[in-house]
C-alpha cells in the first residue's frame, strides 16, 4: 500500500472495501438485514430505557449506523442504541426533564452531538489509549449495578405496575416491591411469553434471531386478543373527590409551566435586546439575568410537580360500573369500590390527560402509533447551559460507551485477524453520533450481541451496516403501522434477556483474590453507582478515583526488603525467609519506581535500616524493581548518599536499569553516586563491598551474605 492509499483510507476508511467482491455481497446483504430484524425491535426498547418515544430509536439506528461502518476500523462492528448508553442517557436528562416531554427530547439529541464531538476530537488527537483510565474492577462494579438497574427499571413494564420515577435505585425498588402484588396478569404472561423465545432461541437456534420471533409473535397474539383497551372518559366520571382534585391540580401545574415558559422567552428577548442596546449597564443585565434563573427554578418545581401527580395517578387502578348509561360516576378506585353496583371486570389506569378527558387503559400496554416517515434533518437546539450541565455526563457515556465498542471490535478482530485502529473508531463513533444529532437521534455506540450476529452471519465488510441502516429507512418509511400492537412488555422482555448476561459477581470475586485494592474499587463502584442513581456517571467517576487513589496508595509504601542469602544462593527478603542478614553489610532491595509518590518513604526506610545496624559499614541498594525514576527520585539519592556518607557508612547500587541510568547520567547524580559505586548484579557489588569494610571484627569468609561456591 502506498502513502496515498494509506493516507486516503485513513481519512476515508471505507475505501479498504473496495472493488467489492461478489462473493462477499450476499454475505454482507444476509447478515445486515439480518441484525435490522434484530436492531429495530431493540432500538425501540432501548430508547423506552432511554425515557424516549420509541420511535427515537429507530431514528438512532439509521444515519448512525451508516456513518459508524463508513468512518470507522471494524468491519464488523455493529453501532447504535444499547442497553448502557441508553441507561445514562437516562440518568443524565431525568433530573432535567421530564422523560418523553420536548425538552427531554432536545437534550438526548443535544448529549449526543456533545459526545460525538468529545470521540472525534479524543480520535483526531489519538486519545484512545485514555480507555485505560477505567480499570477492569472499576468497569467490572458498574456493569453489575447498571444491569441491575436496567433490569429493576423494566420490571414495572413487564409487571404492568407503575414503576419508581424518582430515578434513586433503592427507592424505586422498594416502591416497586411494594406495586408488584397488582400485577397486570397479560403483561407478565406476555413477557414471560418472549422472554421464554429469546433466551431459548439464544441457547438452542442461535443463529435464528429469538428476539424477531418473540416480536412478532407476541405482535400478532396482541392483535388477534386485543391487549390493551383503552377508553376516554370526562373527569367527573370518578366517584372519588381525591381523584378529580388530582386532575384539577395537574391541568394547574400544566397551566403554570406553559405561563414560566412564555415568560422565560419573554425575559431571554428582553435580556437580549438589553445587551445589545445598553451592553454597558451591567446592574441592568445581572438582574435580568437573576431574574430568568428564579424563573427556570419555578419552572424546574413545576415540572417536578407535573411528574409526581402523573405518578400519584399512574399508581391507581380503577374499576368501572354498569352505571355507565347514567349521569352519576362510574369509575371508583379498586380500595374503595365497595358499593351494590356490579363491575365488568377489568383494571383499568390512568394513561394520558388532555384536559377535557381521561385516557384509561386496560390489559396490557402496548406501542401504540409510531410517526412513519424518515426524521427531519436539521442540526439539534444548542443551549449553552444545558451543554455545560450535559459535558460531565457526556465524559461518562463516551468512556464506557466506547471501551464498549472497543472491546467488541477487539474480540471480533481477533477471530477475523483484521487489525482494528482504536482512534479510527473513536473518529467512526464520534461521527455517528453528530451526524445522528441532526438526523433526531440519541447518543450511540457498538453493540455487542449485534456485532456477534453479524459475525456469525458471515459480514466480510461495513457494507452490512450499510444495508442494516437502508432496512431502518424502510421500515420507518413503511412498516411502523405493523408495530402498533407490539406489547411493551415484550420490550422490556427484550431488554432484560439483553443485560441479564452483564450481571456477573464472579470477576468482582477474582479481582478481590487478586488485589484487594482491585476488590475494594470494585464493590465501592457497585455500591456508589446503586447510591448514586440516577447520576450513574458519579459511579463511575468515584470507582475511577478511587483506584487512582488506591493505586498511589500502593505506590508510596513499596515493598522494602532487607535481604539475605538463601541456600539456594540467591539473595531474599530476609524476613520472609528467616535468614540471617550482615550487621556490617546491608543490602537492601526496593520494589518500585522512585517518584516523587514515594520518595519520601525510601528515604525513610534506608535511614531506619541503618539505625538497626550500628555496625554497618556499607549500604548496597538492589536496584532490579526500580523501572523508572523522576527529578525527586534523583533528588533523594543525592540526599541520602550525601547522608550516609556523612556518617561514616559507603553506599552502593546494583541492577540501575537503562532508563534509570540514563537519568541519572543526564544529572549531576551519576558523578555524586560515582562510577565505581555502580554495579550490574548485586553478586558483584557485594564482592567488592567485602573488601571495603575496615573492621577488624569482620570476617568475609564468614559473612552471612557471602555466596557458598
Amino acid at each position: 500500500m502506498n502513502a496515498q492509499t494509506a493516507l486516503s483510507h485513513r481519512w476515508f476508511p471505507f475505501l479498504r472495501w473496495f472493488p467489492l467482491r461478489g462473493k462477499y455481497l450476499w454475505n454482507d446483504l444476509i447478515a445486515g438485514v439480518t441484525v435490522a430484524l434484530v436492531l429495530i425491535p431493540q432500538s425501540m426498547a432501548y430508547a423506552q430505557l432511554a425515557g424516549l418515544p420509541p420511535v427515537y430509536g429507530l431514528y438512532a439506528s439509521f444515519l448512525p449506523v451508516i456513518f459508524a461502518t463508513l468512518f470507522g476500523s471494524s468491519n464488523q462492528l455493529s453501532t447504535g442504541p444499547v442497553a448502557m448508553t441508553s441507561l445514562l442517557t437516562a440518568s443524565a436528562l431525568t433530573t432535567l426533564a421530564s422523560p418523553g416531554s420536548d425538552t427531554y427530547i432536545q437534550l438526548a439529541i443535544q448529549l449526543a452531538l456533545i459526545a460525538g464531538i468529545i470521540r472525534i476530537a479524543m480520535g483526531l488527537l489519538r486519545l484512545g489509549l485514555v480507555v485505560n483510565l477505567l480499570s477492569h474492577p472499576v468497569l467490572t462494579g458498574f456493569t453489575n449495578a447498571a444491569a441491575i438497574i436496567i433490569s429493576f427499571s423494566q420490571l414495572s413494564k413487564w409487571l404492568g405496575v407503575p414503576g419508581g420515577h424518582t430515578g434513586r435505585f433503592l427507592t424505586d425498588a422498594w416502591e416497586l416491591l411494594q406495586q408488584a402484588r397488582h400485577f397486570n396478569e397479560a403483561s407478565l404472561l406476555m413477557g414471560v411469553f418472549a422472554f421464554a423465545i429469546i433466551m431459548g432461541f439464544k441457547k438452542w437456534l442461535p443463529r435464528i434471531p429469538g428476539v424477531l420471533v418473540a416480536v412478532v409473535l407476541s405482535t400478532v397474539i396482541s392483535w388477534q386478543i386485543g391487549f390493551q383497551h383503552e377508553m376516554r372518559v370526562p373527569v367527573s366520571h370518578f366517584s372519588d373527590p381525591e381523584i378529580r382534585h388530582l386532575f384539577q391540580e395537574l391541568q394547574a401545574k400544566r397551566d403554570s409551566v406553559r405561563v414560566l415558559q412564555d415568560r422565560i422567552q419573554s425575559e431571554n428577548q428582553r435580556l437580549k435586546q438589553l445587551q445589545k442596546q445598553h451592553p454597558d449597564e451591567e446592574t441592568r443585565i445581572l438582574a435580568a439575568r437573576f431574574e430568568i434563573e428564579l424563573l427556570q427554578l419555578e419552572l424546574k418545581e413545576s415540572q417536578d410537580e407535573v411528574v409526581r401527580i402523573e405518578d400519584d395517578l399512574h399508581r391507581f387502578a380503577f374499576l368501572q360500573t354498569d352505571s355507565a348509561g347514567s349521569d352519576k360516576p362510574y369509575l371508583h378506585t379498586i380500595d374503595k369500590a365497595h358499593f351494590p353496583h356490579k363491575t365488568e371486570g377489568r383494571k383499568w389506569h390512568y394513561k394520558k390527560y388532555n384536559g377535557d378527558e381521561v385516557l384509561l387503559i386496560a390489559g396490557g400496554e402496548i406501542i401504540g402509533d409510531i410517526p412513519a416517515g424518515l426524521p427531519q434533518l436539521r442540526p439539534p437546539e444548542l443551549s449553552w447551559d444545558a451543554m455545560v450541565t450535559l459535558i460531565p455526563a457526556a465524559f461518562a457515556l463516551v468512556l464506557i460507551g466506547f471501551m464498549e465498542a472497543i472491546s467488541i471490535a477487539k474480540t471480533i478482530s481477533a477471530r477475523t485477524r483484521e487489525p482494528i485502529d482504536v482512534d479510527q473508531e473513536l473518529i467512526g463513533q464520534g461521527i455517528a453520533n453528530v451526524v445522528g444529532s441532526f438526523s433526531s437521534a440519541y447518543p450511540v455506540s457498538g453493540s455487542f450481541s449485534r456485532s456477534a450476529l453479524n459475525y456469525t452471519m458471515g459480514a466480510r465488510t461495513g457494507l452490512s451496516s450499510v444495508v442494516t441502516g437502508i432496512v431502518v429507512m424502510i421500515t420507518l418509511l413503511f412498516f411502523t403501522p405493523l408495530l402498533y400492537y407490539l406489547p411493551k412488555a415484550v420490550l422490556a422482555a427484550v431488554i432484560i434477556s439483553a443485560v441479564i448476561g452483564l450481571i456477573n459477581f464472579k470477576p468482582i470475586l477474582l479481582a478481590w483474590k487478586a488485589q484487594r485494592h482491585d476488590g475494594i474499587s470494585a464493590i465501592a463502584t457497585f455500591v456508589a453507582t446503586l447510591l448514586f442513581a440516577p447520576h450513574l456517571e458519579m459511579g463511575i467517576y468515584f470507582g475511577a478515583g478511587l483506584t487512582v487513589a488506591l493505586y498511589l496508595l500502593r505506590n508510596m509504601t513499596p515493598r522494602v526488603a532487607i535481604l539475605g542469602r538463601h541456600p539456594d544462593g540467591t539473595l531474599r527478603d530476609a524476613k520472609l525467609h528467616n535468614l540471617p542478614t550482615c550487621d556490617y553489610i546491608a543490602a537492601v532491595r526496593f520494589d518500585g519506581s522512585l517518584t516523587f509518590v514515594n520518595v519520601t518513604y525510601f528515604e525513610d526506610s534506608i535511614l531506619h535500616i541503618i539505625s538497626q545496624y550500628p555496625k554497618l559499614r556499607q549500604v548496597l541498594i538492589v536496584c532490579d524493581g526500580i523501572n523508572q525514576i523522576d527529578a525527586s527520585g534523583v533528588e533523594v539519592i543525592r540526599n541520602v548518599v550525601k547522608h550516609v556518607s556523612s556518617h561514616g557508612i559507603g553506599i552502593a547500587f546494583s541492577g540501575l536499569k537503562k532508563q534509570v541510568l540514563d537519568v541519572l547520567q543526564s544529572t549531576s547524580a551519576y558523578a555524586l553516586l560515582g562510577e565505581e559505586n555502580i554495579f550490574r548484579t548485586e553478586n558483584q557489588a557485594l564482592d567488592a563491598l567485602f573488601d571495603r569494610v575496615k573492621d577488624p571484627e569482620f570476617d568475609p569468609e564468614k559473612c552471612p551474605l557471602r555466596k557458598k561456591t
